[in-house]
């Protein structure tokens, strides 16, 4: 059973998180502030971080930001009363894998849970020993699918599960445009207007950790603004 940590200072919506995760069947710890989130996450890591923005002790971007310095890939669902886009991106490009603006239904936040705890689970599975071991290759990329390992020159990259679900699906549609919407769809398995700024983040942040040169990128590229696609590999 998945084990949950849900970290909000707000006591009836954290009580309302909960109830809901228990009743969904899933195994539920809860804290008040971002400092008992970050020590309980590095005392033993939960299957996935429900996690407020805007707490005491400790913020919630300030959790994002040190569990992620220090390798930790726990799947991290970002609440979020601000309504700025720089603030949802802000949290995004620390490390967060998807976000939800309060107010939100139950349904959909048990809906990006859900879809959260089930990339996770296949990160784990093709990580397994005797996992299938083809390879993808885009000139200096090399991308294990079923270790769900990349590497770009010989080099390891650490990914995020969604990080990982997005470059894999860039590869083996090599060549293709999609818009931010359709990645959504195929991708986080939902497609909400106004969170395209999820994609568009989760693509900056591949880039980063991809390409040696911004200014001259080798496999993944912005078309006329309207989407994304991954070109083969120069000659």
């Amino acid at each position: 059973m998945p084990n949950i940590l849900v970290a909000e200072d707000q006591a009836d919506i954290r009580d309302l998180i909960v109830l809901n995760l228990q009743q969904a069947g899933y195994g539920v710890q809860a804290v008040a502030d971002g400092q008992a989130a970050l020590a309980s996450q590095l005392e033993r890591a939960s299957d996935l971080l429900v996690l407020d923005l805007m707490m005491p002790a400790l913020d919630g971007l300030e959790v994002v930001k040190a569990l992620r310095a220090r390798g930790r890939a726990t799947p991290i669902l970002m609440l979020t009363a601000r309504s700025t886009e720089l603030d949802r991106v802000l949290g995004l490009e620390l490390g967060a894998d998807d976000y939800l603006t309060k107010p939100f239904s139950m349904p959909e936040l048990l809906a990006r849970v859900k879809a959260l705890l089930r990339r996770a689970e296949l990160l784990r599975a093709a990580q397994a020993p005797g996992a299938p071991q083809a390879v993808l290759r885009n000139g200096e990329l090399e991308i294990e699918p079923g270790r769900r390992e990349a590497r770009v020159g010989g080099q390891a990259l650490e990914f995020t599960a969604l990080e990982f679900e997005l470059l894999l699906h860039f590869a083996r549609h090599p060549g293709q445009v999609f818009s931010r919407a359709q990645l959504l769809d195929a991708v986080w398995g939902y497609s909400h207007e106004g969170y395209e700024h999820t994609v568009t983040t989760h693509i900056n942040r591949l880039r980063a950790k991809l390409e040696q040169d911004p200014m001259q990128p080798r496999f993944i590229l912005t078309v006329r603004g309207a989407g994304y696609k991954m070109r083969d590999a120069p000659r």
